[in-house]
């Protein structure tokens, strides 16, 4: 069975058929899914999805691009709702200066990350990281706070160079691993893939966006995840039910879910 630790199906792309969707994923080999949270928006709908499917467990936390709009309200509610008996991780945090250019969006942005790894290490959880552009920012970041004590996390999305992801992988982090290493483009996470040791993979989609090849521009969903998994099957020359086992076995253990499903 398949582990996506990263999706979004509280997004408007999966309104015409969520419900539809989700029903067919054991059938088809994914086992469980982590639903992150994006905007504040996202809280009610996660957790609504947590309460309506057994399979599906959410992360917790504010999107850095929705970083303005965080309150002292908000951050209560992100950690109240850490506590629901389904919330795996306080995600997706992080930072995100791709669109916000300003030295004080930049600082905004902190904080609020730094308010949301408070509350990952208050409770006890493992946190999922964003960081686009913002590569030097958000590794001072998480060595400070792994540093001082955290317990285990996910850099979502990996997509910076072999001596940055030696960086995390050195600190006991994993990395997320999606559809962007079957792309003809993604020669840099391939390296990658290939340098980090399986046991510190843990499989992803990012649905509905980042769908891999042969489905790239199309909505993606967990159904994609096997051909990222024969990507990272043949980027390490093992079998691909070795690639599911071991990545299902690094979720579990990292989001403290048993190892059965």
């Amino acid at each position: 069975m398949i582990f996506d630790t990263h999706a979004h199906y509280d997004d408007e792309a999966f309104d015409r058929d969520r419900e539809e969707l989700l029903d067919s994923m054991k059938e088809q080999g994914v086992g469980r899914i982590v639903n992150a949270c994006a905007s504040i928006e996202s809280l009610d709908r996660t957790r609504e999805l947590m309460e309506k499917y057994p399979f599906l467990y959410g992360a917790i936390g504010i999107h850095p691009d929705d970083g303005e709009k965080v309150d002292e309200r908000i951050l209560e509610k992100i950690r109240l709702l850490s506590r629901h008996e389904k919330s795996v991780a306080i995600g997706e945090i992080g930072l995100d200066y791709y669109w916000h250019k300003e030295e004080k969006e930049h600082l905004l942005q902190q904080k609020i990350f730094r308010a949301q790894m408070d509350i990952a290490r208050e409770e006890k959880l493992p946190f999922m990281i964003h960081s686009r552009d913002a590569a030097k920012d958000t590794l001072d970041i998480v060595r400070e706070y792994v540093k001082a004590g955290m317990y285990g996390g996910i850099i979502h999305c990996f997509s910076y160079s072999k001596e940055i992801a030696r960086e995390y992988l050195d600190m006991g982090l994993y990395l997320g691993i999606g559809g962007v290493v079957t792309f003809s483009n993604g020669k840099k996470l391939k390296e990658v893939v290939e340098y980090a040791p399986l046991s510190q993979l843990v499989l992803e989609t990012d649905a509905p966006y980042l769908a891999p090849v042969p489905n790239r521009g199309k909505r993606n969903s967990s159904l994609n995840l096997p051909f990222v998994v024969q990507a990272i099957a043949e980027i390490k020359k093992i079998p691909p039910e070795e690639v599911e086992a071991v990545t299902w076995k690094n979720a579990a253990g990292l989001l403290h879910l048993p190892a059965a499903c």
